[in-house]
């Protein structure tokens, strides 16, 4: 019985998950479009995506610990970096990080449909394959960065297969951007996005409390390339240092139980009975 409630929870808050993460955007989303054909309106659009994500997560019911452990004045631009360990990565980090952000997310993203392209229209798209789209990206990171616009990045480039546990290695590019252009690295650690919503390839949804950990500002003024190792070597420690233990490993697929076996057919090979 109390697998059959777990599996009957299980699918409830999964839909009324679901459904309250697409409702906001399917009633905002003629404003999205029209916002994102106008460049100088795209700090309302933003507004926007940050205010949906913020009322998705309330309505989902979890809290969210944020942890600024010492933050930088607003008007200063940063590059975020952060562990990406779940789809609702972004919209976390939307919530958590005030601002006028910019983020760097892979190009399948702008391929989304409706969604897709608003996204592509505001944000910056990159195929990680693709030598000219990486040079791309990064110089649009580097122009947002220039108009005091921080910018987000993963520097795994794609979900770890460990989440919570382990990281990918990190790339160099958002340790590169930030002291080409003198900006601080604010590492960010989301310890257990994982756990409400994990990448296995279709919607899996569990109840959890979240965390965001904004750590303390790594500085690159004066640092040069031959800097990259270790600052790059030293967001990751810090990143890994407020991961949990406790909330490592993916939550498991939600089945509902099996029916018991029929008495009579079940006795009937003791009893040499016909199972018709």
């Amino acid at each position: 019985m109390r697998r059959l409630l777990r599996y009957i929870w299980h699918r409830i808050y999964t839909t009324w998950s679901t459904f309250w993460f697409v409702l906001p955007f399917f009633v905002t989303y003629p404003v999205q479009v029209w916002l994102g054909r106008r460049p100088k309106l795209h700090r309302h659009l933003h507004t926007i995506n940050r205010g949906w994500s913020t009322f998705a997560i309330r309505m989902w019911g979890m809290p969210v610990d944020i942890v600024r452990k010492n933050p930088l004045p607003k008007s200063q631009p940063c590059v975020y970096v952060a562990n990406h360990s779940s789809y609702i990565d972004i919209p976390v980090l939307f919530k958590a990080i005030p601002g006028f952000l910019n983020i760097i997310g892979k190009s399948a993203l702008a391929d989304v449909p409706l969604w897709g392209p608003v996204f592509g229209s505001v944000y910056i798209t990159v195929n990680r394959n693709s030598a000219v789209s990486r040079g791309r990206a990064i110089v649009q990171a580097r122009q947002s960065l220039e108009a005091g616009r921080s910018v987000v990045i993963f520097p795994e480039g794609t979900i770890s297969k460990k989440p919570g546990e382990e990281m990918g290695p990190f790339k160099d590019g958002a340790f590169q951007l930030a002291i080409a252009t003198g900006v601080p690295i604010v590492p960010v650690t989301m310890p257990l996005n994982h756990r409400f919503m994990p990448d296995v390839g279709g919607i899996r949804v569990r109840y959890t409390p979240l965390q965001v950990v904004i750590h303390e500002p790594i500085f690159t003024q004066g640092l040069t390339s031959a800097d990259v190792p270790r600052i790059r070597d030293q967001a990751f420690r810090t990143i890994a240092s407020a991961f949990r233990p406790e909330a490592a490993g993916i939550p498991g697929p939600s089945r509902p139980p099996k029916p018991a076996p029929d008495a009579a057919a079940a006795a009937s090979p003791e009893l040499g009975l016909p199972n018709s």
